[in-house]
C-alpha cells in the first residue's frame, strides 16, 4: 500500500500555491507600535517549545493585560506564574532556547506570532515589576526576538472563538477534579475537587 502522507517540500508545494508577495513580506525581525500594542492588549499567549529528544510542546500563559513586557524592540519578558511545577516549558527552554509565542486578545480575531529565543531569568530586579498581589514570580522568560509578524484571522473566525454562542455550559463536560480522580487514580472525586478548588483560590499568582 503506498503511503499517501507528504515527505518533500517539492510535494507540499504540488497541493498549497506558494503565499503572496504580502504574505511574504509581513514577517518583521523587531517589534514595531501594532505588535507592542497588541502585545499591551493579550492577556493570553501560548508558548510552543522543544525538548532535547524532539518532543514537542505548547504551554498556555494568562496574566492581566499588559503582564508580557516589551523591553525594547526585540526583547520581551514573560512572568512565569505558580503552576503544576512540571516545568516543562522551562526545562525545554534549558536544552532547546528556540521558542514560538502566539499572543491572542479577546474579541479580536487575528493572532500575533513570535518566534524566538528564550532564556530563563531570576533576577529580583527583573522580576519585581511583575508582582501582583505582593506576589513576584518565581521565574520569567527572556525572548529575543527573531521573527514577528500577524497571523489572520481566519482560523478564530471559522472557530468562532470569541462568540458568545459557541459557549458550552460548564456542566456538559466533566470538572478537572473528576478528571484527574478517575486518570490518576489518586483519591475520590471529592478530594481531587478540593485540590483543584484550593489550588485555583490560593495559587493563581
Amino acid at each position: 500500500m503506498t503511503d499517501p502522507s507528504v515527505t518533500t517540500l517539492s510535494a507540499l508545494r504540488e497541493i498549497y500555491q506558494e503565499p503572496s508577495g504580502v504574505v511574504r513580506h509581513k514577517e518583521f525581525e523587531r517589534l514595531d507600535d501594532f505588535c507592542r500594542q497588541f502585545i499591551a492588549r493579550s492577556p493570553f499567549v501560548c508558548i510552543a517549545t522543544t525538548a532535547a529528544d524532539g518532543t514537542a510542546d505548547c504551554s498556555p500563559r494568562g496574566d492581566p493585560p499588559g503582564s508580557v513586557k516589551v523591553v525594547d524592540d526585540q526583547t520581551v519578558i514573560i512572568p512565569d506564574r505558580k503552576g503544576n511545577n512540571r516545568v516543562d516549558t522551562l526545562s525545554n527552554v534549558l536544552v532547546n532556547p528556540g521558542v514560538g509565542l502566539l499572543f491572542l486578545v479577546p474579541g479580536i480575531d487575528e493572532t500575533l506570532r513570535v518566534i524566538g529565543h528564550a532564556k530563563i531569568i531570576t533576577d529580583d530586579t527583573a522580576l519585581s515589576p511583575f508582582a501582583i498581589s505582593g506576589k513576584v514570580p518565581s521565574s520569567a522568560l527572556k525572548v529575543t526576538v527573531q521573527k514577528v509578524f500577524f497571523h489572520c484571522g481566519k482560523a478564530l473566525m471559522r472557530a468562532r472563538l470569541w462568540d458568545a454562542e459557541t459557549k458550552i455550559a460548564r456542566d456538559s463536560f466533566p470538572t478537572l477534579g473528576k478528571i484527574l480522580a478517575e486518570q490518576t487514580k489518586s483519591g475520590t472525586v471529592e478530594q481531587a475537587e478540593a485540590r483543584v478548588a484550593e489550588s485555583y483560590a490560593k495559587k493563581l499568582f
